[in-house]
């Protein structure tokens, strides 16, 4: 057979084959369509109100949803998220919802529609499962467009490209498939998983007056990359039991690296993945179970951890192995401590308290919003227990008071006006003093950045 008439067969096939696909389609759409939604909310920030709209998936009988963490920005409060309302498929009215919260190990948010909604909607679950798709497995997933066009739903379609673990199970296709967080199925309509935010793509940019600069593209609309059901089924029952997202699980570990490929080699260690600790925080579960800095983790329960690439991976599956297991749970680490391997058994904690629900103030004036300082701002920090007080800088407004001096978010705020803050509390009075004093012109700020300290003078009028 000649290339042309090879070329005109591969062509042919893929005609065929969209046309059975498209065929297919009109029966498979109608029931999976109920198992998508449009999930509308307000973010209530410190100098506007922004309204969003994201794509999301039917997962119980209940009428739970779940959408992508990445569509939620991570440090808002609680009180942050406001007036949560679902929309199906081609409707122009809404009805109300309630935000359950996130689910730390999956990082869904969960949200919950209305008892009047739950006969139009069908969970994800109610369909059959497809086994691992192999390389060229057609599939199609699901889109919504927006609010203008009343969330009119749209298919897309293309085949595995490749199978990776990130350290999650993940299939990648050659072209777009769907809007992330919504269902991607085969042809013959079983659930293959859920698409998750894009990955980007580099690209070259050329102008008239220079060579290609390197740019980063990310669609936001819609992904190639699917993650398999084995992956998030066993979890969908993991609905929040507060906003918050608590309980959460913690080890107390908060610096983990894959052993460098050089030390792998001098410790025989080429033929199995490692995490060196470091990082551990006083008191915490990993300190009292006697776990220091530099050994290096080697299995969990006796069962070694897997060989991911790239090797970052590995970081992500010890924090899920921690994340599935609830706090009094005890998880025995393989280690090795110079050259001599021990069995170290940790029994988990309660995470401290989160950056979510931490207390928090806006100074209008000043421009700034200030929070409590938490136990993970320790390890931000470098810092010990002991220097634990003060308050961090949680958002800056462009172009403000404090914004001009220099002010950055995370910025840890050690002094006012040249007085220690030992508390969030004094933080905040002495805040409140100057924000309330209108003939104040400036005052000083001690921060620390880093490991770094500076010194701010703003000046107010």
């Amino acid at each position: 057979m000649t290339t042309a008439r090879r070329a005109a067969a591969a062509f042919l096939a893929v005609t065929l084959s969209l046309h059975a696909l498209a065929a297919d389609l009109a029966s498979l759409l109608p029931e999976r369509l109920k198992a998508i939604v449009a999930v509308e909310f307000t973010i209530q920030t410190e100098i506007e109100r922004r309204q969003v709209t994201i794509a999301g998936t039917v997962v119980d009988d209940r009428g739970t949803i779940i959408i992508p963490g990445a569509n939620i920005p991570s440090g808002l409060g609680v009180d942050q998220l406001k007036d949560f309302k679902v929309y199906l498929p081609e409707q122009d009215e809404s009805t109300p919802a309630k935000y359950l919260g996130q689910d730390e190990l999956t990082g869904f948010h969960f949200v919950r529609a209305t008892d009047g909604l739950l006969a139009k909607l069908k969970p994800i679950t109610s369909f059959a499962k497809a086994p691992e798709p192999p390389l060229g497995t057609e599939l199609w997933g699901l889109g919504l467009r927006g609010k203008d066009e009343d969330f009119k739903p749209y298919a897309l379609s293309s085949r595995v490209a490749m199978i990776t673990t990130l350290p999650n199970k993940t299939a990648l296709t050659g072209q777009d498939l769907g809007a992330p967080g919504l269902p991607v199925f085969d042809t013959e309509g079983r659930l293959v998983g859920l698409t998750l935010s894009s990955f980007g793509q580099n690209y070259l940019l050329f102008s008239r007056t220079q060579a290609g600069t390197p740019v980063m593209l990310v669609n936001a609309d819609e992904s190639s990359v699917v993650l398999l059901a084995d992956e998030f089924l066993p979890y969908l029952n993991r609905v929040p039991a507060s906003p918050t997202g608590r309980p959460v699980t913690s080890i107390g570990i908060y610096g983990l690296q894959p052993v460098d490929p050089d030390v792998a080699k001098l410790l025989k260690l080429e033929r199995q993945s490692g995490l060196v600790v470091s990082d551990i925080l006083e008191d915490s579960p990993a300190a009292k179970a006697g776990l220091q800095d530099r050994d290096i983790v080697l299995a969990i329960d006796g069962k070694p951890l897997p060989r991911l690439r790239p090797d970052r991976s590995v970081v992500g599956y010890f924090g899920q192995e921690v994340l599935k297991r609830n706090a009094g749970d005890v998880m025995t680490l393989t280690v090795l401590r110079g050259t001599e391997r021990k069995e170290v058994k940790v029994t988990l904690g309660e995470e401290p308290k989160m950056v979510r629900e931490s207390e928090r103030r806006y100074f209008e004036r000043l421009g700034f919003t200030a929070r409590e300082f938490l136990t993970a701002d320790l390890m931000a920090q470098r810092a010990k227990p002991a220097e634990m007080g003060g308050a961090v800088v949680n958002f800056v407004r462009p172009n403000s008071p404090v914004a001009n001096a220099g002010l950055r978010p995370d910025d840890w705020i050690r002094e006012i006006d040249g007085v220690e803050v030992r508390s969030y509390a004094e933080a905040v009075d002495k805040l409140a003093a100057v924000e309330n004093d209108k003939a104040r012109a400036e005052f000083v700020l001690l921060t620390r950045r880093g490991g770094e300290t500076q010194v701010l003078r703003v000046k107010l009028n």
